[in-house]
């Protein structure tokens, strides 16, 4: 849990009595490889963090399976569209490792931003961050080539090249396998 409240501060400061009530909360888990937390198509009801492991956030199309986003240790995964609108979502996420994980259940995180500023203050600060990282992938997408984007995933996440399939790298990079192994060839 110490990774949980190293990570969370960098967002804001939490009073004690803040933490405490979080750490009475998160419900730790351990659980293997290939563990599907939340399926397509179902309602996200947990954020979760992770303490070591990694996980990818997926949909189908055209019954052909996109990675949409990769997370990896001391950062958070969660099909957000679901978590705050209490709706399905068609995005999954699933365990590419073994992986331990702690998670918070969306009406108990409720419940603590009610009765506590600032844990109401690091939800908002988590959104707002995550907001900031769909539109860099967004512009990523749109405003960079394929090279480019393989290369700042080098240089922002290169433990990503060993630890995830290449046919789920080329998928998040918005490319097809052949061409990064055509790039990775390249190097």
């Amino acid at each position: 849990m110490d990774h949980f409240f190293s990570t969370v501060s960098q967002y804001t400061n939490l009073c004690a009595q803040s933490r405490q009530e979080l750490a009475r909360h998160l419900q730790k888990q351990t659980l293997p490889r290939g563990t599907v937390l939340v399926k397509p198509d179902t309602t996200c009801k947990h954020l979760y963090f992770i303490d070591s492991g990694l996980t990818r956030t997926y949909y189908l199309k055209d019954g052909k399976d996109i990675t949409d986003w990769i997370s990896d240790e001391h950062s958070f995964a969660c099909s957000i569209i679901s978590f705050i609108t209490r709706k399905p979502d068609r995005r999954g996420i699933e365990l590419l490792e073994d992986s331990v994980l702690y998670s918070l259940h969306c009406d108990v995180l409720d419940t603590l931003c009610a009765r506590h500023h600032d844990i109401e203050s690091l939800f908002r600060k988590l959104v707002s961050f995550g907001l900031i990282q769909l539109q860099q992938k967004f512009d990523d997408l749109h405003f960079t080539n394929a090279l480019e984007r393989y290369r700042h995933l080098m240089q922002t996440n290169p433990s990503f090249i060993r630890r995830v399939p290449l046919g789920m790298i080329a998928s998040y990079l918005g490319i097809t396998q052949e061409t990064l192994s055509r790039m990775r060839a390249q190097r």
